[in-house]
């Protein structure tokens, strides 16, 4: 029997690093940590990568998903992330390992009146890198509305108003819940979104939002004061982008800070 050549192990003689290699876009079903039922289900696109030293000519793409396959029952947390990264660099010889997992996740929310259920999707996100030490990421997708100050002030009637998307990445010193982040972020629209509305809920959003006019600046200014006054973030970057209901473009603002 000829004899299975491994050509990843071959050397390489260019002497160049590569900062990352790996796979992406495995669709893999996880468990999150859910707060109010403890856990959830879903589905995550997943990324591997690892630091690959120059003296080789390349990784071995099996083995990613074979260390994913280890924790197909096991929770998703800080813990299991960095047990992960650690197999990661350990099996596949590498200087560093990077792991990225993107989900939906669903969040049961009542109207503001009717109190109708109605379950609430968010695109969430979660980080992890391993070189010397662990850094980890959380990030979280949540639409907003917001309704324009100037529009309101120039206007005789009514104002216009829109929906957008905040895209709030932080990291942290200890364990914080997507539920936090979610509410946070929704807590600096003009009005929040809801899956679910009766007539009596769209009155009380309506009338929220014309009362409560935010500009993106406004957005993103307000949820990085309570993230500046919270000790546990040690980095955020939050962005806000609303798709603009009168206009041939969307309006963005962003804003980025390390805090130790």
């Amino acid at each position: 029997m000829k004899n299975i050549v491994d050509v990843q192990n071959l050397p390489d003689t260019r002497h160049i690093e590569i900062d990352k290699v790996g796979i992406k876009n495995i669709s893999y079903p996880i468990t999150v940590l859910d707060r109010e039922k403890g856990k959830q289900k879903t589905v995550a696109s997943i990324n591997m990568y690892v630091g690959l030293p120059h003296q080789f000519k390349g990784t071995h793409m099996s083995r990613f998903v074979e260390i994913l396959n280890e924790y197909q029952e096991e929770l998703i947390s800080l813990k299991s992330i960095k047990e992960i990264l650690k197999k990661m660099k350990e099996r596949l010889n590498a200087v560093s390992a990077h792991l990225e997992i993107e989900f939906p996740y669903f969040i049961e929310k009542k109207a503001p009146v009717s109190k109708t259920k109605g379950l609430m999707e968010y695109r969430c996100r979660l980080v992890g890198s391993l070189k010397n030490k662990l850094d980890l990421e959380v990030g979280v997708k949540v639409p907003i509305c917001t309704l324009c100050p100037c529009s309101k002030e120039i206007s005789d009637f009514g104002a216009h108003n829109q929906r957008g998307i905040v895209n709030l990445r932080l990291r942290f010193k200890k364990f914080v819940w997507l539920e936090d982040i979610i509410q946070l972020v929704e807590k600096a629209g003009s009005s929040q979104i809801y899956s679910v509305l009766k007539r009596i809920d769209e009155k009380y959003v309506t009338e929220q939002a014309y009362q409560n006019p935010k500009f993106v600046e406004d957005v993103v200014r307000e949820i990085a004061e309570k993230l500046l006054a919270d000790d546990n973030i040690t980095w955020f970057a939050v962005e806000a982008e609303n798709f603009e209901s009168i206009h041939n473009h969307n309006a963005y603002a962003y804003i980025e800070r390390k805090k130790y």
